[in-house]
């Protein structure tokens, strides 16, 4: 706790009267860090740090690396810009070597500027200084690493930028005609090689590169760094990550495989508006963002491109591609759901070259200036429609029920409404889709008339529910009829469990292995339940070793 005298020796309030200080006194915080140690992070609720003692900086996230941006030294202010304009935090602040800060909140500010305006002005002047500080770290060009050079339609493409965008690589795409990506070869053409072409800023050019390839030369982890881990996470969704940031928190040797890239199917969400603590609403690529950067942060290990091929409950081992075998003490699946197939060979032959199943942020470009078409009736499907409105000329959701409201929340609903370029046929289905190497159009069925209508199509996105991709599950871990894993007391009435304690809620037929999130038989699909998940399977985690 800091004392008036303290206090007074501070520049900011070296001129207030005794009663401002004591009002003080009474209400800062006296943080006390370590070298490393953050007193605030970027996009926080705005706060006023005064540093008191040691060293601090500034850091902001500047094309998804963490630059540092201004020092504070002690007597300086950190937080000025946001407590003046009323917006959040722009920076974070953490301590370079042992430091004291002193930490205002918006309600103290108000109520001392009230007793003493001079604190307003000074804050005010200060933040005017530090203004071109902050305009010159954010506008800065986009300085990728990693150039991806094909036809936006094309297949490999698609999936290169969908894995580089999802996993926070900084990258460009350029057309194989564009005069950079020629200057980006050396002046060598790219239009008849296969793609994608991927140069590195050293000039490095890759050729179709597998994405475990691509994952490489991004820095990205894609070999585990231990033979034996307290836990392993299979799956990154949003259970995954929660999953991985409690037990990474609570000192466990954790390590998340993730195929792909982590944030699952909700990470391709554009806007999930019913997750508390958001009112406005939070894209799922930030929500994964924020919870891969705390898991990172906090010690878990995350493997990317890798599959896992195989469990054995009774050795607790499990088997990645390319033949890595890792010894763990408890296993949590996560691993999600996958999309559902139309089924209709004359559209899944066009898979990635106009046709995709889910939809994220980084598809904008395919919806851009285009008439595009959604299939589907789900909240993901009017997720996708409100935000692709804002880049297609048109937008048609093709939905084969009576009407959106047996199947999409009404938030949803009265947004698609407001929408003037969004068109919603009910009864309605796709039923062929036509085109050479990419889709060109496709023959709509109204089922109320009969009438089958020719529909010029460019791009067409499908989200018509998900299924549980779990053959690969030894036989010890008992599913439902519809695949989906059984956990608690489901699982102990299945006849596989043979232990004489009962299953922990979220433990599967197979003592020690967990399952959470849309995996598990009988969850609640929603981003919320799969974070609240992710958290108590880590509490049953240490329950089970602390008796193994």
């Amino acid at each position: 706790m800091f004392t008036i005298d303290e206090l007074a020796a501070l520049p900011l309030f070296s001129n207030l009267e005794e009663k401002a200080l004591e009002y003080l006194v009474g209400e800062v915080e006296d943080i006390h860090l370590a070298a490393g140690e953050y007193v605030a992070h970027e996009g926080d609720i705005r706060a006023l740090a005064v540093v008191v003692e040691g060293k601090t900086e500034l850091t902001k996230q500047v094309n998804g690396v963490e630059q540092v941006i201004g020092v504070r030294l002690p007597g300086e202010l950190g937080g000025e810009i946001p407590m003046t304009l009323g917006t959040p935090l722009p920076a974070s602040m953490r301590a370079i070597a042992p430091s004291r800060v002193l930490k205002v909140t918006v309600e103290v500010y108000h109520t001392l500027s009230a007793m003493a305006p001079e604190i307003s002005e000074a804050v005010g002047a200060a933040a005017l200084e530090r203004i071109q500080m902050l305009s010159s770290a954010t506008a800065q060009p986009n300085d990728a690493a990693i150039s991806v050079i094909g036809p936006r339609l094309d297949p490999k493409v698609h999936s290169c930028d969908s894995f580089l965008y999802r996993n926070q690589i900084p990258y460009e795409r350029l057309d194989q005609d564009d005069s950079r990506a020629i200057a980006r070869t050396g002046g060598q053409s790219t239009v008849a090689a296969p793609y994608p072409v991927v140069v590195l800023r050293d000039g490095t050019q890759l050729t179709a590169p597998t994405m475990r390839a691509v994952a490489t030369l991004s820095g990205l982890t894609v070999k585990p760094a231990l033979s034996h881990y307290d836990v392993v996470i299979v799956g990154g969704g949003p259970a995954g990550l929660t999953a991985a940031v409690n037990a990474a928190s609570e000192g466990l040797k954790t390590a998340l495989i993730e195929s792909f890239a982590p944030g699952g199917q909700a990470g391709t969400s554009t806007r999930i508006e019913n997750y508390t603590g958001f009112p406005y609403g939070v894209s799922g690529d930030e929500l994964a963002r924020r919870a891969l950067q705390q898991a990172k942060r906090l010690g878990a290990e995350i493997v990317v491109t890798r599959r896992v091929e195989d469990i054995d409950p009774a050795e607790m081992t499990i088997g990645l591609d390319g033949g890595d075998m890792l010894r763990t003490r408890a296993i949590v699946l996560a691993t999600g759901v996958e999309w559902r197939r139309l089924g209709l060979d004359s559209i899944d032959r066009f898979i990635g070259s106009g046709v995709y199943y889910g939809a994220a942020p980084s598809d904008a470009g395919l919806a851009q200036g285009n008439d595009l078409y959604l299939i589907g009736a789900g909240n993901s499907a009017g997720q996708a429609a409100i935000f692709f409105s804002n880049h297609a000329r048109s937008v048609t959701l093709i939905v084969r029920g009576e009407s959106l409201s047996e199947s999409m929340s009404h938030y949803l609903i009265e947004q698609i409404g407001a929408k003037a370029n969004i068109r919603v046929e009910t009864q309605s289905e796709v039923v062929t889709a036509y085109g050479d190497d990419q889709l060109d159009s496709i023959d709509v069925i109204d089922r109320k008339t009969g009438m089958t209508s020719r529909r010029e199509a460019k791009v067409l996105f499908v989200l018509i529910g998900a299924e549980a991709a779990t053959g690969w599950l030894p036989p010890e871990i008992s599913r439902d009829s519809h695949g989906f894993v059984l956990t608690g007391t489901d699982a102990m009435n299945s006849g596989l469990w043979s232990t004489e304690r009962e299953p922990f809620p979220l433990e599967t037929s197979a003592p020690g292995i967990f399952a959470i999130g849309d995996v598990r038989s009988g969850s609640v699909k929603r981003v919320a339940a799969s974070v609240g998940e992710g958290g108590v399977a880590i509490a049953h985690v240490h329950r089970y070793l602390a008796g193994s």
